[in-house]
């Protein structure tokens, strides 16, 4: 496993922070797009494609990069940190590694192509909790919390049958489709409670257990990239503004309260990086471990939002202004902690997995 990033890497990072600096900065487009239930534009999500953004983890016969999860947890990273509201984690990643891991190219190979070139984007759900149910070629039911569901153009859909768990593609503009928007924490992250009133499906393939399990250890470990970098970027605005902010005729950082308080941040965030790492390089180079490196990132979910809740108090009275970006960080941060339930099953499945490991 490498801690450092290689010359490629480094290079997908910096433009795709360019372009999101560039096109989607948070003033420009992320605070427009607070109240839009699309999450993005037509413009910022063609330049992502254009960029290969879309299409990292695509196979390069389908118009991918081909590239692994450590290079979409750099994409991942950039995207957290400069708060996008678009559906990248939902197409990019969620929706590709389905169709990469359950499907078979050829019933794959035309969604992949979509997603790859922006034409295309999908979404999955759900990961866990109540499957609707499908008969023949329809599925009904309700799917709860289902990501970017107003701008997916195609829903890949965990249903039950008389053959067992299904992955099913819906047309989403399709009669008896209906989503409402879900109100939750965090305005950067597209949330829907979604319909399905007998409407027409492909099925896809019959994952297993196992499948589904690995499919969700993906998604975990992507989010978990996000997060890492919303935290990052918030550290790093509050440990500047601690450098500017003068009181006493001194800047801030000068008093030790603010060191301890710049200090516990960038020990929270370096932590994080380390796991989140593993667990990205994991979910490509060594599938053992996986699961639980996963499950890691997620258990200790809620120590990144004290980075942003910490950040506030550096800040002082401005961090809780709206006209300040410091709460949009930390509900993204939130959002995170209760993505896929809270932390308690996690730390207890750690916790499980770490007797196991002393008593063998």
């Amino acid at each position: 496993m490498n801690l450092e990033l290689t010359d490629e890497q480094v290079a997908l990072r910096d433009t795709v922070r360019r372009y999101l600096s560039e096109k989607a900065s948070v003033t420009t487009h992320v605070r427009p797009m607070l109240d839009d239930p699309m999450g993005t534009t037509r413009e910022v999500w063609a330049g992502l494609a254009a960029l290969g953004a879309t299409g990292v983890l695509v196979p390069q016969e389908y118009g991918g990069s081909a590239m692994t999860m450590v290079e979409a947890g750099v994409v991942a990273e950039e995207l957290g940190a400069a708060l996008h509201p678009g559906p990248w984690l939902s197409s990019a990643v969620a929706a590709t590694r389905a169709l990469t891991r359950l499907v078979t190219p050829e019933d794959g190979a035309l969604l992949l192509t979509g997603i790859a070139d922006g034409s295309t984007v999908a979404t999955v759900g759900p990961l866990t909790g109540p499957r609707p149910t499908a008969e023949g070629r329809v599925v009904r039911g309700d799917v709860a919390a289902l990501p970017d569901a107003a701008v997916a153009g195609v829903v890949l859909v965990l249903a039950e049958d008389g053959r067992g768990t299904g992955l099913f593609a819906i047309d989403a503009t399709s009669a008896g489709v209906s989503v409402t928007e879900r109100t939750h924490v965090d305005q950067t992250r597209k949330l829907f409670d979604a319909t399905f009133d007998d409407v027409p499906a492909q099925r896809l393939a019959s994952p297993s257990a196992d499948d589904i399990g690995g499919l969700v250890d993906d998604v975990l470990i992507a989010y978990a990239a996000d997060a890492l970098g919303a935290a990052t970027a918030v550290m790093n605005l509050a440990v500047d503004y601690a450098k500017v902010r003068r009181q006493f005729d001194q800047p801030i950082g000068s008093f030790q309260a603010v060191q301890h308080l710049c200090v516990d941040m960038y020990e929270t965030v370096e932590l994080a990086r380390s796991g989140v790492l593993h667990a990205l390089w994991a979910a490509d180079a060594a599938p053992p471990e996986r699961h639980l490196a996963a499950v890691r990132a997620k258990a200790f979910a809620g120590q990144l939002a004290t980075v942003a809740d910490t950040a506030i108090q550096v800040f002082g009275g401005i961090g809780y202004t709206w006209e300040h970006d410091a709460h949009l960080y930390l509900k993204r941060l939130l959002g995170w902690s209760a993505f896929l339930g809270g932390s308690d099953k996690y730390l207890q499945e750690v916790g499980r997995q770490l007797a196991m490991a002393v008593s063998s």
